[in-house]
C-alpha cells in the first residue's frame, strides 16, 4: 500500500512540478507571476489530442504540441508582456493582471473553439497493468515518469551545458548588467517561454492521457497549484521547483490515501505552502539554482 501510494504520489508530483516549471522559468526572467502559464497546460493539453487524433503517434503529438505551444509562449512575450513591462514606472501587479486576464481569454477560447464538453484523449498502450505482487503499475504512469525525467534532463543540461542556459541565468540573477556584457537578454526570455510553455503543454497532454479527458477548464486548478508551487521552492528556482511539486504531489497522495474526504484534495498545497513559509519564509530553496 505505501509503495503503491509513493509511486502515485511522484506521478503526480513530476506533472505539477512540470506545470510549475514554466512559471519558475519566467519568474526567474521577468520577476512576473504569469498565470496564463496555467493557459499553455490545456492549450497542450487540446494540441497533443488534435495531433493524436490525426497521426495516432503519441511522441510526435508531445513533440509537435510543446513546440507549437512555446512558440505561442514567445508571441504572448513579444507583443503582450515584453511592451507593458518595458513602460517606465510600471506598477508590478499590472503584468499579474494582464495575465490573469490572458488566462480567462485563453479558457473561452478554447470553449468557444473546441466546445464546452469533455472530448476523450483515447490514447491505448499494446501493455496491460503490471503487476508486481500487491503493485500495480499502469503502463501511462511509466510513459509518464520516464518522459518527465527525460525533459527535466534536457532543462539541466540546457541550463547548465549551453550557452543559452548561461545566458538565461545570467539574465536572471541581474538583467541591466547581463545585457551591458552582451547578453542577448531578448533570447532568454524566448528560452523561457519556449521551455516555460512547452513544458506545461507537455503536463496537460500527461494529465489527458492518464484521465482521458480533455476540456476548456482542467488549467483552472493547475493555475492556483502552480502558485503554491513555485512559492514553496524558492521564488525563480527551478530545483526548488521539482522539490516542491514532489512534495506536494506525494503528500496530496498520502493524505487522500489515509485521511480521505476530511481535508480537501487540493487544499493540501496550500496546506503545506502555509506550514514550510511559517518555519522558512523563503521557501524550501531559498538560494536560486540550476536543476
Amino acid at each position: 500500500m505505501f509503495l503503491q501510494q509513493l509511486i502515485n504520489g511522484i506521478m503526480i508530483g513530476s506533472v505539477y512540478a512540470l506545470t510549475a516549471m514554466g512559471a519558475t522559468l519566467i519568474y526567474g526572467i521577468l520577476h512576473i507571476l504569469d498565470i496564463a502559464n496555467a493557459s499553455a497546460y490545456a492549450v497542450g493539453a487540446y494540441l497533443g489530442w488534435y495531433i493524436y487524433s490525426i497521426t495516432n503517434n503519441l511522441l510526435l503529438a508531445f513533440l509537435l504540441s510543446m513546440l507549437l505551444t512555446g512558440l505561442i509562449g514567445v508571441a504572448v512575450e513579444k507583443y503582450i508582456y515584453h511592451p507593458i513591462i518595458s513602460k517606465p514606472n510600471i506598477i508590478p501587479i499590472v503584468p499579474l493582471i494582464t495575465s490573469v486576464g490572458l488566462f480567462t481569454l485563453t479558457g473561452d477560447l478554447l470553449r468557444l473553439i473546441a466546445g464546452p464538453n469533455m472530448i476523450e484523449f483515447g490514447v491505448e498502450f499494446n501493455i496491460g497493468v503490471i503487476k508486481i505482487g500487491s503493485l500495480l503499475i499502469n503502463p501511462e504512469w511509466i510513459f509518464i515518469i520516464i518522459l518527465t525525467v527525460v525533459l527535466f534532463g534536457i532543462l539541466w543540461f540546457v541550463l547548465n551545458k549551453t550557452k543559452l542556459g548561461l545566458a538565461w541565468r545570467a539574465t536572471a540573477e541581474d538583467s541591466e548588467i547581463a545585457k551591458a556584457m552582451g547578453v542577448n537578454t531578448n533570447m532568454s526570455m524566448a528560452l523561457s517561454y519556449v521551455l516555460g510553455y512547452g513544458f506545461a503543454a507537455a503536463a496537460g497532454i500527461m494529465v489527458g492521457m492518464l484521465y482521458n479527458s480533455v476540456f476548456p477548464t482542467m488549467g483552472d486548478t493547475p493555475s492556483y497549484k502552480m502558485l503554491a508551487i513555485i512559492v514553496l521552492g524558492g521564488l525563480g528556482n527551478p530545483f526548488g521547483t521539482v522539490v516542491a511539486g514532489l512534495l506536494i504531489g506525494i503528500t496530496e497522495t498520502f493524505v487522500a490515501a489515509y485521511i480521505g474526504s476530511i481535508m480537501p484534495r487540493d487544499a493540501i498545497a496550500f496546506i503545506v505552502l502555509i506550514a514550510v513559509i511559517l518555519v522558512k519564509p523563503s521557501g524550501l530553496i531559498s538560494k536560486k539554482s540550476t536543476i
